[in-house]
């Protein structure tokens, strides 16, 4: 005799590890959204604190493309930066299929982040070894449409 094990969950219930991971989400989306307005504040008051940003990058070309190109206009740059950081926090916040993007958004700025030199490392490397198992456990559940506010009807 053969016994398959199902999972039960009760109707309009969410199993404790993929609340666990939206929970997460929940506040990498606000970190996110804090970070955007906290870079957007710094370059509003004084956009020259970004000038050494690069400095300690292990590849010339990261340190001299900041230079270069970022510290050129580096009012509308970090804002745009700052915009990106708030669309990620917005699409982790949204859920469904959007919390996606959002999730490969913010690990993918993490290992960019890293190209900055080694002090980015040491946050870095921590914030990945919890956001890459979080997606993880949330991605099954971003799978179908955003619930709706209001319960439906059967």
């Amino acid at each position: 005799m053969t016994t398959t094990l199902q999972s039960r969950t009760i109707p309009g219930t969410v199993p404790r590890a993929s609340a666990r991971a939206s929970g997460v989400r929940r506040f990498v989306g606000g970190f996110y959204l804090v970070m955007g307005g906290i870079n957007a504040g710094i370059v509003a008051a004084d956009p020259e604190t970004y000038r050494t940003f690069a400095d300690g990058s292990y590849w010339p070309f990261v340190a001299d493309a900041w230079r270069s190109v970022v510290m050129a206009h580096p009012t509308a740059w970090i804002l745009a930066l700052a915009a990106g950081e708030v669309a990620l926090g917005v699409l982790l916040l949204r859920g469904g299929p959007a919390a996606k993007v959002g999730w490969v958004g913010v690990i993918a700025f993490h290992v960019l982040l890293m190209t900055f030199g080694f002090g980015f490392w040491l946050w870095s490397v921590p914030a990945l070894l919890l956001l890459v198992p979080a997606a993880r456990a949330d991605w099954p559940a971003l799978s179908g449409p955003v619930a709706a506010a209001s319960p439906s009807a059967t």
